[in-house]
C-alpha cells in the first residue's frame, strides 16, 4: 500500500516499552540457562496487545517500533556532556535489549534504529513525512520530549493508561502549545538528559515567560525588560547556554532514513516465525494465547531445555550464596589459616575494595578471598571511622582491622607464587592496585576475559550480568552501600560488617564463574584465543597504563587560548561575510542568515519555525560560499577546545604529571581495545587543529616519542582472505594500493594517475571493508548516487573474490551464529538472521568483523611479545591507538629500538598464520606525538 491520505501510522517508542516492562514486572529468568527475560516478557505482552488492539476504524495501516541506537548521537557533538549523568542500564536489562529487537521482528513488525540518531528523531521524521503525505500518526509513548510533534494529524497515546494526548494534553503538561514546547524545555532544562537550560527556571516559569514574549528568541533579545533581577541576569548571561539547550531538545525531523513509509505497512504475524521465538524464550502462557489467536497449535516447550548457555552440571551441588556466612578476618591467626587454605588448594579468587576507581590514586579498603564455593572472607585494612560530615569527618582507621603492612606481607608470597593461580573478575584493575603496593601478582585467570572469549557479541561481561545469567544469582548492589548522588560515600567509609557481605560475595561469585568457564573454554573452542590473546595481554596493558604519557599542561592551555582567539577571529570573519553580527552558536540565527538573507536553498524549519543547520547541510553549502565553511571551522574549534584542550588538563595525574588512560579489553566484539578516562583513541587527526592536540603529548628531556603504525593492515587482510591476486601482488611489490586499484577499475595507467581518481579508489577500498552503500559513497565523494553505485558495481566486477568472500561470510554467520578471525576469535552475530532495517547493519558487521578482528588480534600479538623484546632497551610502551603503538625511547637508542619493535610487529602473525601479503610498519619520531605520527 502506498502511504497517503487515509493511512494511519503507529510509531511505537521501543525504549519506553522496554523500561516500562522492566520496572513493572518482577525479575524473571529463563529456566534452562538463567537468562534474564522479564523485560522481554513484558515487551512481548505489550506488542501483542498493540496487535490485538489494531482493529476497527481506528486501526493502523502502517506500524513500526523505533529503538535508540546504542552509542552517542549528534547531540554529543553539540554538547559532549549530553546525557552524561545517566546511570548505565541495569546489568540484568542489558542482555534483553537485543532480544526485544528479535521479538519485534518475530511479531512481523518493522524494527527501526539508526546510528547517530535517537529514537525520538526517527519518530519525528516519520511523523513529518506521514503528515506531509496526508496521513494520520499515533505515537505510542508518554515521553514528554515527543510532545513537540503533536498537532496537524499527530497525537500521542499513553498505552499504559490508555490515554490519548492531543494539543490540550500538551498545554496541560507544559503550559504552552506543541509549537512552543521546545522553547519551554530549552529554558527549563532536563536533569535526566543533562540539558543545562536556564538555572533556576522551571517549566511553569518558562511557560509564563514564553507566553508573555511569544517565543524564546524574542525573550532572549528582550531579556533586559525582565523585572526580576536574578531572572534577568540568568537570561542575559546564559543566553548561549539556553540556545544550545534548545538545539539539544529540538528533535531532528530530517533523519536520512533507510526505510520509507511504504515498508512499514502492517503485516500479520507469521506463526512459523513468532511461535518458535516465544518457545525459545520459554513463554508458555503467552505462546498458548497467541497460538489460539492465530488458530494454530503452540510450539512445545520442554520443562527444562538445558542448552548451550546452561550452567555446568556441578553448579547445583554448590551451597547457595549466603552473604551472612562470610568471614571477616580481623586477627593474624585467621589470616594465617586462609593463607594455608590457599596453599592447600593451589588457587584463590581475589578481589579488592578501594576508595576510588582511579587505579593510580586508589587506596586499599580491603581484600576478598575465596577458595571453595560458599566460603569466602573479607580482610578490612583501610576502613575509616567516618563519623561527622564533610571537613569534620573522622578519617581515623576503624577498630578491628589488621595493619595493612602485615596483611600484605602475609599475602605477597602466595600472590607472587608461580604455583598458585590467582583468579579475578577484571584482573587488570586489581593487579594494578597490588603493583602499587609492590606486589606483582602472577599467574592470573580472569573470568571477564573468559566470558569475552566465549560470548563476544552476545552479552556484556560484567560480574553482575554473569552472576545472574550463569549462576541465577543477583549480587548485592553497590549503591545499597555507597548511596547515590552528592551524598554517596566511598567504600572505605562503609561499615565493616556490611562491607564483608558485599565484598566477600564478589570473590565467591568469581570463583564459581571460574569453575564454570574454565572447562567450557575448550568446548567453545576458544582456549587458544583466551590463552594467547586475552590472558597474556593483561599485564602488558597494566604496565602501559601505569607508564602513562607525559602531557604538557602549558601546551594545552596555550592551545585553548589559541583556539579561543581563532574562534573570535572566525566569528568576526563570519559576521563580515554575513553583513551583520549574530550568535554563531545559534543554528536558528545562522539559518536566517543563510536561507533568508543570503537566499541559499536547502533550508528546513522545524515545528518551532526555526531553521536547523546540521553539519551535513553546512558541508553542502560550503562548496558555494565561505560563510558556512567558516562556521564549520568555528564549530570544530569549539569542540576541540571543550573536549580536548580543556578536558585533558583535568586528567593529568598530580603525582606523575602524566595521563594514564585505561584500556578495556572487552570494549568491542571484534577484539579492538577501547580507551577511557581519557579516551585517547578518538583524538581527531583529519584536520590541522585536531592533529595539534597531539603536540601536548611530549617526551621527557633526553627521550623521544616514537610511533610505529601498521600500513593499510585491513586492506592487506582483505586481499588475503578474499584471495585477490592483483591486490596481493601490489602489496608484495610495494605499490601504491589505491593507485593500483584505480588503475584496475578505471583502466588508467599508473603513470597517468590523477589525485582525484586515486582519491575515489581510496574511498572505495576503505568503504568496501565497512560495507559502504552507494548512498554513503556518494556522500563521501560528493557525486551522484547512481555514479557511486556504478563505482561499487565495477569494483566487484574487477575483484569478484571480495563479493564471494562477503557472501560466504554472511552465509557462515547465518548458519553458525558467529564469524571468526584468522586466529580463531569468535565474534557472535545474534542478529544476522534478522529481517527489516537492522538486517543490513548485521550483515555489514559480520563481513567486517573477521577483517577488523584479525587486525586487532595481530596488534595484540605484537603487544604481548613486546615486553620481552624490549626489556634490555631503554624503551617504554605507552599507548595503543587502533593500528599504532607509541613508545618513549632514550634519544640515543631510537634506531636500535625501532629495528626490534618493527620486527616484532611485522612478524606478529608467525607462526599461527602465514599471510599472503607482507605486513609493513611505518615509523616516525619526535619530541611530541604530533611529530612522531
Amino acid at each position: 500500500m502506498t502511504f497517503g491520505k487515509g493511512c494511519h501510522l503507529h510509531l511505537i517508542d521501543g525504549s519506553a516499552f522496554i523500561f516500562r516492562a522492566y520496572h513493572a514486572l518482577p525479575p524473571l529468568t529463563r529456566k534452562s540457562d538463567g537468562l534474564p527475560i522479564g523485560a522481554v516478557a513484558g515487551f512481548c505482552n505489550m506488542l501483542f496487545k498493540s496487535v490485538e488492539d489494531a482493529k476497527g476504524d481506528d486501526a493502523p495501516t502502517h506500524v513500526a517500533v523505533i529503538f535508540d541506537y546504542s552509542g552517542k548521537s549528534f547531540r554529543n557533538d553539540i554538547y559532549p556532556d549530553y546525557k552524561a549523568n545517566r546511570p548505565p542500564a541495569p546489568e540484568d536489562l542489558v542482555p534483553q535489549f537485543p532480544l526485544t529487537r528479535d521479538a519485534t521482528r518475530a511479531f512481523n513488525i518493522a524494527c527501526i534504529e539508526q546510528e547517530g540518531f535517537e529514537a525520538d528523531d526517527i519518530i519525528a521524521t516519520y511523523a513529518r513525512q506521514a503528515r506531509e503525505l496526508g496521513g494520520r500518526v499515533t505515537i505510542i509513548s508518554s515521553d514528554k520530549d515527543l510532545m513537540q510533534l503533536v498537532g496537524g494529524g499527530v497525537e500521542m497515546l499513553d498505552a499504559m493508561k490508555n490515554k490519548r494526548i492531543g494539543i490540550e494534553g500538551v498545554e496541560e503538561k507544559f503550559g504552552v502549545g506543541p509549537d512552543r514546547v521546545v522553547d519551554v524545555q530549552a529554558l527549563a532544562g532536563d536533569s535526566v538528559d543533562n540539558v543545562p537550560g536556564a538555572p533556576g527556571i522551571g517549566v511553569k516559569t518558562a511557560a509564563l515567560l514564553i507566553n508573555e514574549f511569544g517565543d524564546l528568541e524574542t525573550l532572549l533579545e528582550r531579556a533586559e525588560e525582565i523585572k526580576q533581577p536574578k531572572r534577568r541576569q540568568t537570561l542575559i548571561e546564559k543566553a548561549d547556554q539556553i540556545r544550545m539547550s534548545r538545539d539539544l531538545v529540538r528533535l531532528d525531523d530530517h533523519v536520512p532514513l533507510e526505510f520509507d513509509l511504504d515498508t512499514l505497512e502492517l503485516r500479520d504475524p507469521e506463526p512459523e516465525t513468532l511461535l518458535p521465538f516465544l518457545a525459545s524464550m520459554e513463554f508458555r502462557s503467552l505462546s498458548k494465547r497467541i497460538a489460539d489467536q492465530l488458530g494454530v497449535e503452540p510450539v512445545d516447550i520442554p520443562e527444562t531445555s538445558g542448552g548451550e548457555s546452561a550452567p555446568e552440571a556441578a553448579a547445583p551441588e554448590w551451597p547457595e550464596i549466603d552473604p551472612e556466612k562470610y568471614e571477616c578476618v580481623r586477627n593474624a591467626e585467621a589470616l594465617d589459616r586462609w593463607v594455608a587454605l590457599i596453599r592447600d588448594h593451589g588457587f584463590v579468587a581475589v578481589d579488592t575494595e578501594t576508595n576510588s576507581l582511579n587505579e593510580m590514586q586508589a587506596e586499599l579498603a580491603g581484600i576478598c578471598l575465596a577458595v571453595v564455593p560458599g566460603e569466602a572472607c573479607y580482610i578490612p585494612v583501610g576502613h575509616k571511622q567516618g563519623e561527622g560530615d564533610g571537613l569534620f569527618q573522622n578519617d581515623a582507621l576503624a577498630e578491628g582491622q589488621l595493619p595493612l603492612d602485615d596483611v600484605l606481607a602475609a599475602l605477597k608470597p602466595v600472590f607472587e607464587d608461580p604455583a598458585i593461580l590467582k583468579i579475578f573478575q577484571n584482573a587488570k584493575y586489581d593487579t594494578k592496585i597490588f603493583r602499587r603496593y609492590r606486589i606483582d601478582v602472577a599467574p592470573i585467570d580472569d573470568t571477564m576475559l573468559m566470558s569475552y572469549a566465549m560470548f563476544s557479541g552476545i552479552h556484556n561481561h560484567g560480574m553482575d550480568a554473569l552472576a545472574e545469567r550463569y549462576l541465577g544469582h543477583i549480587p548485592i548492589p553497590i549503591k545499597s552501600l555507597l548511596g547515590t548522588g552528592k551524598s554517596a560515600i566511598t567504600f572505605d567509609k562503609v561499615k565493616i560488617d556490611e562491607a564483608v557481605k558485599y565484598a566477600a560475595e564478589d570473590a565467591d561469585i568469581t570463583l564459581r564463574l571460574w569453575k564454570l568457564f574454565k572447562a567450557r573454554l575448550h568446548r567453545e573452542k576458544v582456549t587458544t584465543v583466551y590463552e594467547t590473546l586475552e590472558r597474556p595481554l593483561v599485564p602488558v596493558l597494566a604496565a602501559m597504563e601505569m607508564n602513562g604519557v607525559q602531557v604538557d599542561r602549558d601546551t594545552l592551555s596555550r592551545m585553548s587560548n589559541a583556539f579561543a582567539q581563532k574562534m573570535a577571529g572566525l566569528e568576526a570573519e563570519i559576521h563580515e561575510l554575513a553583513g551583520e553580527s549574530f550568535n554563531v552558536g545559534s543554528p536558528a540565527q545562522l539559518g536566517e542568515i543563510l536561507f533568508e538573507k543570503m537566499g541559499f536553498e536547502g533550508g528546513k524549519k522545524g515545528k518551532s519555525g526555526k531553521y536547523s543547520t546540521p553539519a551535513d547541510v553546512l558541508e553542502d553549502l560550503a562548496a558555494q560560499h565561505d560563510l558556512p565553511a567558516r562556521v564549520l571551522d568555528w564549530r570544530q574549534l569549539s569542540k576541540l577546545k571543550s573536549t580536548y584542550t580543556d578536558a585533558l588538563q583535568t586528567h593529568i595525574d598530580p603525582d606523575t604529571g602524566r595521563v594514564h588512560t585505561s584500556y578495556l579489553q572487552t570494549g568491542a566484539a571484534t577484539g579492538r581495545l577501547a580507551s577511557t578516562d581519557p579516551n585517547l583513541q578518538n583524538i581527531p587527526i583529519r584536520t590541522e587543529e585536531g592533529r595539534r592536540i597531539r603536540e601536548a603529548f611530549v617526551a621527557p628531556e633526553g627521550k623521544v616519542l616514537v610511533s610505529l603504525d601498521y600500513s593499510q593492515i585491513e586492506l592487506r587482510i582483505l586481499a588475503h582472505v578474499a584471495g585477490i591476486e592483483s591486490m596481493k601482488a601490489a602489496f608484495r611489490d610495494g605499490e601504491d594500493i589505491h593507485a593500483a586499484t584505480a588503475s584496475e577499475m578505471f583502466d588508467v595507467p599508473l603513470d597517468e594517475m590523477t589525485p582525484e581518481v586515486r582519491r575515489q579508489a581510496k574511498a572505495i577500498n576503505f568503504g568496501v571493508i565497512y560495507g559502504i552503500s552507494g548512498f554513503g559513497l556518494a556522500r563521501n565523494l560528493r557525486i551522484e548516487r547512481k555514479e557511486a553505485q556504478g563505482f561499487i558495481d565495477r569494483y566487484f566486477e574487477k575483484y569478484p573474490g571480495i563479493k564471494e568472500y562477503m557472501n560466504e561470510t554472511v552465509a557462515f554467520a547465518k548458519e553458525h551464529g558467529h564469524v571468526s578471525t584468522l586466529f580463531g576469535r569468535k565474534i557472535h552475530t545474534p542478529e544476522i538472521n534478522a529481517k527489516g532495517p537492522h538486517a543490513g547493519f548485521a550483515r555489514r558487521a559480520a563481513i567486517n568483523a573477521p577483517i577488523q578482528g584479525t587486525a586487532a588480534d595481530i596488534i595484540r600479538r605484537a603487544m604481548i611479545r613486546m615486553p620481552s623484546a624490549i626489556e634490555r632497551l631503554p624503551v617504554k610502551m605507552l599507548l595503543q591507538v587502533h593500528d599504532e603503538l607509541i613508545f618513549e625511547i632514550d634519544a640515543g637508542a631510537v634506531d636500535d629500538a625501532v629495528t626490534v619493535i618493527r620486527d616484532v610487529m611485522e612478524r606478529a602473525t608467525d607462526p599461527a598464520v602465514k599471510l599472503d601479503v607482507p605486513l609493513v610498519v611505518d615509523a616516525g619520531q619526535g619530541a611530541n606525538w604530533a611529530e612522531a605520527h
